[in-house]
């Protein structure tokens, strides 16, 4: 009996061995510019590069792709290119980047988020290359995705090939949330016809708008044009993936994106934020951007409650008392609640927004976002104004949720034909 038990014990050991070994053998996520560089800098060595990026463009060691093409043996960065934020991340949310020179590098720098947010023939002028190296959030309103578009189309108007190092989605590739952008509401936080929350890599997203002809310039209004485009896949991702088992560190892409959760949290308050004054808090400000919601005259427990009502499948509800360190409501007492997921995968992103504004006016009527007038950026980053028209007559989810959804399944029979992943 005794032999028996030892050698259960024993065969229990090696099993828990086994399967301590079998998580130490998961495959860990190799970001584009790690494959990029294991095989050699394929694609650009003996090439004039151009390079998009900011501070998130980095491999697992932090090292940033600035840095790794500038050292690269054959490789040739002659010229950066500056988003929203800079390419190391010195410029605050909606500050002009001016032109300048790279201090580490010497490497001219120049300005898509100034002047000039589609580059010119100049600006271009001698590169064959242009690589794209930037963490997405998955949301259709940051303006990195229409910065890649919007060089895509320029590349494909001066001959130059564009190159995307491809990175994980925050959200994973199984959420799509969101009706498409309607003519005369594309810009610059909604180029392209795709959902709110589109499920795709940067890379998958690439593709999509190349083949598809979606690449129709920052008003949607212009022909649409196809560059020669290669994406670079990452290793080891699926689209089941949280940000925390890719293994890769999180490097903000914007200030108010510190954390993997924020970019999570952006599609689900992001739309509330749009209004500003007597509305809403969404955490910018605080330590917790686009994780809760409050304000002076909330009372959270009510608040609370109300959401709670309403069974919000995988969502759940706490109260917070909170002063912003900075913002308009700097130094303010808000009350209201912090939402969490407790199933992720059966959560309502974008509806989150939704839902908390349908519970503010059945408690607080007076508090009414379209009172003043016309909200413009609301319309904008929702691609249409038939969800402000529809939700402001009576603040009901279910008034809009067959328009906001209309186009999601479409968009995932079309978008499954570019995926890089299972």
């Amino acid at each position: 009996m005794k032999k028996i038990f030892l050698f259960a014990i024993a065969a229990l050991t090696l099993c828990s061995c086994c399967s301590s070994a079998a998580k130490a053998e998961k495959p860990v996520v190799k970001p584009g510019i790690e494959v990029l560089r294991d095989n050699g800098f394929q694609g650009l060595v003996g090439k004039k590069v151009g390079l998009l990026t900011n501070p998130s463009g980095i491999d697992r060691n932090m090292q940033s792709t600035i840095d790794i093409l500038y050292k690269a043996e054959g490789v040739e960065l002659v010229r950066m290119f500056a988003p929203e934020h800079g390419v190391r991340g010195d410029i605050y949310a909606g500050g002009h980047a001016d032109d300048t020179i790279d201090e580490a590098t010497g490497i001219p720098v120049l300005s898509v988020y100034g002047k000039y947010r589609k580059p010119t023939p100049e600006m271009l002028e001698g590169l064959d290359v242009v690589v794209y190296d930037i963490q997405d959030v998955g949301t259709r309103s940051y303006t990195f995705i229409s910065a890649l578009g919007l060089m895509m189309r320029a590349c494909a108007e001066n001959d130059i090939e564009v190159m995307v190092l491809d990175r994980p989605n925050p959200l994973g590739g199984l959420k799509v949330e969101g009706c498409y952008v309607e003519p005369g509401f594309h810009s610059y936080i909604g180029e392209f016809k795709i959902p709110y929350v589109y499920g795709l890599t940067v890379g998958e997203l690439a593709q999509l708008i190349n083949e598809e002809g979606l690449n129709c310039g920052e008003k949607g209004d212009e022909a649409p044009l196809k560059c020669k485009l290669t994406v670079v896949p990452m290793e080891g991702w699926t689209r089941d993936m949280t940000y925390a088992e890719t293994g890769l560190p999180w490097i903000l892409p914007s200030p108010q994106v510190p954390l993997a959760d924020n970019a999570i949290g952006y599609p689900c308050a992001g739309i509330v934020g749009d209004f500003s004054g007597h509305y809403l808090n969404i955490g910018v400000g605080y330590t917790l951007p686009f994780l809760v919601f409050g304000a002076e005259w909330v009372d959270a427990e009510k608040l609370k409650e109300k959401l709670v009502s309403y069974d919000i499948p995988g969502v759940g509800f706490r109260t917070i008392h909170y002063k912003p360190f900075f913002g308009n409501k700097q130094g303010v007492l808000l009350h209201g609640v912090q939402y969490f997921f407790t199933d992720y995968e059966k959560a309502p992103l974008t509806l989150i927004n939704f839902y908390v504004m349908q519970a503010v006016h059945e408690l607080w009527p007076e508090q009414n976002p379209f009172n003043e007038k016309i909200n413009r950026t609301n319309d904008i980053v929702c691609g249409t104004d038939r969800i402000r028209n529809t939700f402001s007559q009576s603040f009901k989810v279910e008034d809009i949720l067959d328009y906001w959804m209309k186009d999601v399944e479409d968009f995932k029979a079309l978008s499954s034909k570019y995926y890089l992943y299972k």
